[in-house]
């Protein structure tokens, strides 16, 4: 075995201003390959004075391999140590969501964020696409979604609190939207380090812009709607009409022909039913679909949903609201609104992304409010997330199967830009995917001693972190 405090010398073209990932594997004595001896979750990387070689049994335990070996290079000055690793992930899916949708980041600012998930052996990003603030993806034959769903004229300042009457705005138009061109050159990038997209179209609710851009895929087609301004929930839902069901068929087959992971995201969650409600055509629709209750049309959304996306091989993710009601067998659960939402998916035998808002939701604050940027809400400490409880207590062995893994959400109404969502993110992110990979479990003070021997790797992405408390 190599002394493990010896060093070796750091080829000229190994450094992260040039791209690690591109550099990595012309590099003079480094061998990389797959090892079919090898579990197909594992890789092994050995550095010596004689050289490096990094084997796995798949390419996506290779990535985590090449994840690991930037991670051991990215700051280093001149040389590395000598190490011996063999190590493969508890989970299967270890994500960050990103909401594109309040506020819109550039390709360029979602790559620095890849570059960071990669750093940390992320493998997921799940990117927020619409919402009822902004649309922010291309689709064939619909244009107004990003002319007009793309663009709001201004954006609530602070909380929502108090009459409506002394809300203030901020009077600057906001918006943005990628082209497809654009997603399916981010999916390549991801792709070169590991990390899979996925896209979610939230849907039936949460589609106060596609509205805005069409009105007859709203209830109330004689209503013209801006993009909402406000944060919040709007009560303005997709309608039931054919158009709209046709409407949903293009967005999400466009969808699943620019993104090849083999799941979508379609939302499902804080659908208000009021103006279903309120709609004679609702009503007419559940006598025809023979359904006896408003609540249930939302199932109807997620049934087609789910079958339009199975036409293209692809399996539907949705909030865990959807298990109020009817749901295909593989539909993949997103728990967010607590740990008890976990058990539930699981023994209805449903896989299962643990996202749960108190300890994975990094809109957060990170101490008390009046140290820190606006925030939505709550106080999820860096500690919080490193030794939280984020699973029920109980769950038997056939449950823990159904845990695809976790997940961390960066929610954008109050992170107006790449600076402000980083802040959030890190160094909270560093402790989440040591969780995520299922990392022994360690005291919180070795953490942070560890944390602050890391965070040089975090100025050298130029990641602008929230520093530590002294």
């Amino acid at each position: 075995m190599p002394d493990p405090i010896a060093l070796v010398p750091l080829p000229r073209s190994v450094v992260w201003s040039e791209g690690v990932w591109e550099t990595i594997e012309p590099w003079e004595g480094l061998s990389v390959g797959l090892n079919e001896d090898l579990p197909a979750t594992e890789y092994a990387l050995s550095i010596s004075p004689q050289g490096a070689a990094l084997s796995a049994g798949s390419e996506a335990a290779l990535a985590d391999g090449r994840n690991t070996f930037a991670q051991i290079v990215t700051g280093a000055e001149g040389s590395i140590p000598c190490v011996t690793i063999a190590d493969s992930p508890k989970h299967a899916w270890r994500g960050m969501h990103l909401d594109v949708s309040r506020h819109f980041l550039p390709v360029e600012e979602v790559e620095t964020l890849l570059d960071a998930m990669a750093l940390h052996r992320l493998n997921v990003l799940h990117l927020h696409l619409t919402d009822d603030q902004g649309w922010r993806v291309e689709i064939k034959g619909y244009p107004r979604l990003t002319e007009v769903g793309a663009w709001r004229e201004q954006s609530l300042v602070g909380h929502m609190s108090g009459d409506e009457e002394s809300w203030t705005f901020d009077g600057v138009r906001h918006g943005g939207s990628y082209t497809q061109q654009e997603l399916t050159g981010l999916v390549e990038y991801a792709r070169r380090r590991g990390i899979m997209i996925v896209p979610e179209i939230d849907l039936p609710g949460h589609m106060q812009a596609a509205i805005a851009a069409y009105p007859e895929l709203g209830n109330v087609p004689e209503q013209q709607l801006g993009v909402r301004e406000v944060w919040g929930i709007s009560d303005h839902v997709l309608g039931v009409s054919d158009q709209v069901f046709d409407f949903i068929r293009d967005v999400l087959t466009q969808v699943a022909a620019i993104f090849p992971a083999p799941y979508v995201h379609i939302g499902g969650d804080e659908c208000p039913t009021g103006e279903w409600e309120r709609s004679s055509q609702a009503r007419e629709r559940m006598n025809e679909w023979g359904l006896t209750r408003v609540s249930e049309i939302q199932g109807r959304f997620t049934t087609f949903a789910s079958e339009v996306l199975a036409q293209h091989g692809k399996r539907t993710i949705a909030w865990d609201e959807v298990l109020e009601t009817h749901l295909p067998d593989d539909t993949v659960i997103m728990n967010w609104r607590g740990p008890a939402g976990v058990g539930e998916a699981t023994s209805r035998g449903f896989q299962t992304i643990v996202a749960t808002s108190d300890l994975l939701y990094f809109d957060h604050y990170q101490a008390s409010p009046e140290d820190e940027p606006l925030a939505i809400g709550g106080r999820t400490t860096l500690e919080d997330v490193y030794t939280g409880r984020l699973l029920p207590k109980k769950l038997d062995e056939s449950q823990e199967r159904l845990i695809l893994g976790m997940q961390a959400q960066l929610w954008t109404e109050y992170l107006p830009d790449a600076a402000a969502v980083q802040y959030m993110a890190f160094p909270r992110l560093c402790a989440f995917a040591e969780r995520a990979w299922g990392s022994p479990e360690q005291d919180f003070d070795e953490f942070e001693e560890r944390l602050r021997a890391h965070l040089p790797r975090l100025d050298a992405f130029g990641i602008r972190y929230r520093p530590l408390d002294d």
